[in-house]
């Protein structure tokens, strides 16, 4: 009996933020194989920080294991395998945290975020404010195992109540509490385009000078040409 048909997704590639631990849950352990299995069974490929540590690891293993192409970006200094253990997959190497959120950005068509702890926190909040300035309109998705992410989903709503967040911005996010929940938002996710800059398309550019290289995320517009630096 033929297996039922996995219909083709409009990703190629997904970018991971997830915890370099494991947490104390075995909730959080089993979260990660479970998106692991989804990305296989879709066969998407895999983009993350490196290395073979908590969450991290469990994920790109899994997904290596399955066959689909993981590329981890990882910082030269925290390339040793005592920090970060060993890389599966491909392995790219960049001067410092700020290229490797660009580069992990570059290479993925959507995010999505297991739990994790602030680094976790501090990537996801920058590619929220990227869409949010309209550098890309990539999904985002929260992975909210068990509720982990319900403070952080309140917290978002006060800011939207109290002024601080467009309504509509509110919706840049999509939450679910199981992996292929999620990624079936992600493929149905419709950017909302409010017009903080319009008609923007994103680029990454390396400016190179004999003191050092410096990481920038461009974006332009037809009356507007701005540059972000990370």
């Amino acid at each position: 009996m033929e297996g039922k048909a996995v219909k083709p997704s409009r990703f190629k590639s997904v970018c991971v933020f997830c915890g370099s631990s494991t947490g104390k849950r075995n909730c959080y352990r089993d979260a990660a194989i479970e998106l692991a299995q989804e990305l296989v069974a879709k066969r998407l490929d895999l983009v993350y920080g490196g290395g073979s540590i908590g969450l991290m690891g469990l994920v790109s293993q899994a997904v290596h294991r399955g066959g689909c192409n993981v590329l981890g970006i990882i910082p030269r200094t925290l390339m040793s395998k005592e920090i970060t253990g060993e890389t599966v997959g491909e392995v790219k190497p960049v001067a410092d945290m700020h290229q490797r959120k660009a580069e992990m950005a570059r290479n993925s068509d959507c995010f999505i975020a297991l739990p994790g702890g602030y680094g976790t926190l501090e990537e996801l909040l920058e590619v929220i404010t990227w869409a949010q300035l309209g550098i890309h309109d990539k999904p985002v998705g929260l992975l909210n195992v068990d509720g982990y992410y319900n403070y952080l989903l309140t917290f978002i709503d006060k800011a939207v109540d109290d002024g601080f967040i467009k309504p509509s911005q509110r919706n840049i996010i999509v939450s679910a509490p199981s992996a292929k929940e999620l990624v079936q938002k992600l493929e149905e996710y419709v950017p909302v385009h409010d017009g903080v800059i319009a008609k923007a398309s994103w680029e990454i550019e390396q400016q190179q000078s004999p003191q050092q290289h410096q990481q920038q995320v461009g974006f332009n517009t037809t009356t507007l040409q701005t540059e972000v630096a990370l």
